[in-house]
């Protein structure tokens, strides 16, 4: 028992024995003196013997709960040392098994590694090899193109070496301007406008390289127009030459010299080819590189002098190309000219034909319009039969020769040679027109 039940059970025995004296003191109001003296007696002897009783069982009652927390205390060690032992147990297998784990995943990493390792490094051979490989194979074709090119070069200089050969043989080199030309006339040109080795003067035995064919002032008559390719290397080198030193003096005198050239290849240009009425006032000197053409274009006073002494034109062969388009636009235009008389001619014969036709329609569409009448007429006398035989009695016909008469059906066409009929005069009408 608590000491709380114990101080209730002690407050009830008071109120019991203070009732019982309280009924006491009622039957005995005589002796309320005395019982004043044995109720306070016995409440000192109640007190006494209460406090007694409470601090023996508070003493009891400290013992009890220092032996209660003793072995609560013994039993909560005991637990400690239970579940201590057990979380060591628990970690100790805890780290075990993650040692595991890790040597499991150490060893499994290892060896992933090592495959990656080894397919890494397989992969890395192979792509080595091949790039070195395909290095070897490009730097094989480099060398080969470079072993191409030098032969090339070889082959380049070689043809070098024959063209500088043909450029020192005059011949050679005039008939390398020839072809040049040539190939430009044959480009631009059609065969029956111009002429290879022409006779440009009646009388004359000297023959142009190439003359080009102009419409003349009458029908099936042509004015040539002759062209002549000139080619003065050896002066136009020792000019480049004398710019390449900078010689200012042997510039001078080189220029000087392939000016002279040029006046002498005008003038003959001028004395041999050029006639007229059989050529044009002027002729054509086709310088075949650029840069000759340049160097003599520079000089405007001597292409003057080129242009109204000697009626010479000087061209390179971009303005010898642009010069042939200028004369195919030319011709084109002629061309042009000579037909539209034709076209006006053939569009005066139309004009009478259109007329003649219409004049046809117009009797057609008459005829047509006779037959569209007939044609009415006939309905209404078909309508007004119809009325008037709208109440007799329709029969069936056994025999058609018989009733319409057999000349009659032999008479009347048949829709097949109807169609027939129709299709032989569309044919006819197709073919008259």
């Amino acid at each position: 028992m608590n000491l709380t039940t114990i101080l209730c059970v002690v407050i009830l025995l008071l109120l019991i024995v203070i009732i019982a004296l309280l009924i006491n003191l009622k039957n005995k109001n005589n002796n309320s003196d005395s019982l004043r003296q044995e109720i306070s007696t016995m409440l000192m002897h109640t007190r006494e013997e209460l406090l007694n009783n409470i601090s023996t069982k508070i003493s009891e009652n400290g013992n009890t709960q220092q032996l209660q927390l003793a072995n609560l205390t013994n039993i909560n060690e005991q637990k400690l040392e239970n579940t201590r032992k057990n979380m060591e147990e628990k970690l100790e297998l805890i780290r075990r098994t993650v040692e595991d784990r890790l040597l499991y995943m150490q060893k499994d990493n290892a060896d992933k590694l090592e495959k990656m390792r080894v397919t890494v490094d397989e992969k890395l051979q192979g792509t080595l090899e091949q790039r070195l490989g395909e290095s070897f194979k490009v730097v094989n074709d480099r060398l080969e193109s470079v072993y191409k090119g030098l032969g090339e070069m070889q082959s380049l200089a070689q043809g070098v070496g024959d063209l500088k050969k043909i450029f020192t043989n005059v011949k050679a080199r005039g008939t390398w301007g020839e072809i040049e030309l040539g190939n430009i006339l044959q480009e631009y040109l059609t065969p029956d406008q111009y002429i290879c080795s022409a006779k440009t003067k009646p009388n004359a035995t000297e023959f142009v390289e190439f003359a080009i064919k102009l419409p003349g002032k009458t029908d099936g008559q042509n004015v040539l127009l002759p062209v002549d390719s000139k080619f003065p290397i050896e002066d136009y080198k020792r000019l480049v030459d004398a710019q390449e030193a900078g010689d200012v003096a042997q510039i001078n005198d080189a220029r000087k010299s392939l000016e002279n050239s040029i006046k002498l290849f005008a003038k003959d240009i001028h004395d041999k080819y050029i006639e007229t009425p059989f050529t044009t006032d002027f002729g054509i000197m086709f310088l075949p590189t650029e840069s000759l053409y340049c160097e003599v274009v520079k000089n405007t006073v001597l292409v003057e002098v080129l242009a109204q002494k000697f009626r010479v034109i000087v061209s390179g062969p971009n303005t010898f190309v642009a010069l042939l388009n200028s004369l195919q636009m030319g011709f084109r235009t002629l061309a042009i000219e000579k037909r539209s008389s034709e076209v006006w001619t053939l569009l005066g014969g139309v004009k009478s034909e259109f007329e003649k036709f219409g004049d046809l329609l117009d009797k057609t569409n008459k005829k047509l319009q006779e037959i569209s009448n007939t044609m009415e007429r006939a309905s209404a006398k078909t309508r007004t039969i119809q009325r008037k035989l709208k109440n007799v009695e329709a029969l069936p016909v056994t025999d058609e020769d018989e009733f319409y008469g057999k000349d009659l059906m032999d008479a009347l066409p048949s829709s097949d040679d109807t169609f027939e009929n129709e299709n032989y005069t569309i044919n006819s009408d197709e073919d008259k027109d």
